[in-house]
């Protein structure tokens, strides 16, 4: 007997969830804001423990 597949739907709300926060431990990531903002990547880990992950609030703390 075959295993049969569920039909999914791709949604978009995962990748804006994802989108609106900060990775502080994906260097990537870290560096992505501290070009956008100017910042060091270190001042953006510690905007990062200091406020959250959510996006917005990391960028407003960095002075953006």
């Amino acid at each position: 007997m075959a295993a049969t597949k569920k039909a999914t739907k791709k949604t978009a709300r995962g990748r804006a969830q994802d989108r609106a926060k900060v990775a502080g431990g994906q260097k990537y990531e870290v560096g992505y804001v501290s070009k956008k903002t100017g910042r060091s990547a270190s001042a953006v880990k510690k905007a990062v423990k200091k406020v959250g992950n959510v996006r917005k609030r990391v960028e407003k703390r960095l002075g953006r």
